[in-house]
């Protein structure tokens, strides 16, 4: 981390001097990852002859989502409560949109070495709205080793915080969103629909 423009520009000037070079992010490329930025400098610098392709990989929101459950069958918000590269405020008004808006809220980068006030500055935004019960899953390590999962709630939510990091992805639910049996369901709507 922190070095990413380093990487990519370097994967570029490699690139440019007839290689074939591959950048490595986790989860996917193209979601928090390294494929925005190689296209940025590319567009900055006119690189119109640079052929770059993104290959998908599995979000971890969507290996997340897996461990828990079913707790993205409607509507979501994926947040970064990272304050490196957006201000904290701007985090915040994205946060309190999200949860006024009914979204399930998916939250990457919760928490770091540095920076640890913010998660409980959005949970604390989302009790204001949507009350204790809300589910709260945590997944830690999703499909790798040492993966962890946690199924909880708003109000239970501090019992688990010092085990949260920047490999956590903490999924949020909606008002609608209910937990048993150690998983997570946001019921799609299929209303008069026999069930």
């Amino acid at each position: 981390m922190t070095h990413e423009v380093e990487r990519c520009r370097k994967a570029i000037d490699l690139a440019l001097g007839g290689n074939t070079v591959s950048v490595v992010s986790s989860g996917d490329s193209g979601i928090y990852g390294m494929a925005g930025l190689i296209f940025e400098i590319a567009f900055m610098e006119r690189l119109k002859d640079l052929m770059i392709e993104v290959v998908p990989g599995v979000p971890a929101f969507v290996a997340s989502a897996a461990i828990l459950g079913a707790p993205l069958m409607h509507d979501f918000a994926s947040i970064s409560l990272s304050d490196l590269l957006t201000d904290w405020a701007k985090i915040e008004e994205r946060v309190e949109a999200a949860v006024r808006a009914d979204f399930v809220i998916v939250l990457y980068n919760p928490k770091s070495s540095k920076r640890k006030e913010g998660l409980e500055r959005a949970i604390d935004i989302v009790r204001r709205y949507r009350g204790e019960n809300v589910p709260v899953g945590i997944v830690r390590n999703a499909t790798r080793s040492g993966q962890e999962a946690t199924v909880t709630s708003v109000g239970q939510f501090g019992a688990y915080y010092e085990r949260i990091d920047m490999l956590s992805i903490i999924i949020i639910g909606n008002s609608q969103s209910y937990a048993g049996r150690g998983r997570i369901i946001t019921p799609r709507g299929y209303k008069g629909v026999r069930l």
